[in-house]
């Protein structure tokens, strides 16, 4: 996917997490049926790229719609070669803006360790995606750091 294309998908992502994916009005529902179906693909579609823009070897994407209560949430679990990084794109609750999760992982399946570092939502408004890449790169490690420090 260009890079146009990914600027575009955050713009999108922003926008959509702007307002209340969990509430339901009228005609229009955030539900499964509306903004919030949008949001959860457009931010598979985005993961997907990114995952393969950062270079990661093995990764899954996945997205969690949760109830009607919550926007729900689009993650991303990947591996370089001895090192990896998990990103969960989420609506906060109670006004906060931090909205992008991410983190380094050590294997596949590691949703736990590692010290959780936020964006804000203005970061998918404005920032260009190459930064966003470099900034998702920080947490590659270059051959296997957990057995050197064993």
């Amino acid at each position: 996917m260009s890079v146009q294309s990914q600027e575009k998908n955050m713009r999108k992502l922003a926008d959509l997490l702007s307002h209340d994916l969990s509430y339901i009005w009228g005609e229009r529902e955030s539900g499964p049926n509306g903004d919030k179906k949008v949001f959860l693909n457009t931010g598979k579609t985005f993961l997907r790229a990114l995952a393969k823009d950062l270079g990661l070897q093995e990764y899954n994407v996945s997205a969690n719609p949760g109830g009607i209560a919550v926007s729900g949430d689009c993650s991303l679990i990947g591996m370089w070669h001895s090192s990896g990084i998990y990103v969960m794109i989420t609506q906060a609750s109670f006004g906060l803006e931090e909205l992008v999760l991410y983190r380094e992982a050590r294997h596949i399946r590691d949703y736990s360790s590692s010290r959780n570092q936020f964006l804000p939502r203005d970061v998918l408004k404005t920032m260009s995606y190459s930064r966003l890449l470099n900034e998702f790169r920080t947490l590659r490690k270059e051959g296997n750091a957990y057995e050197r420090a064993a």
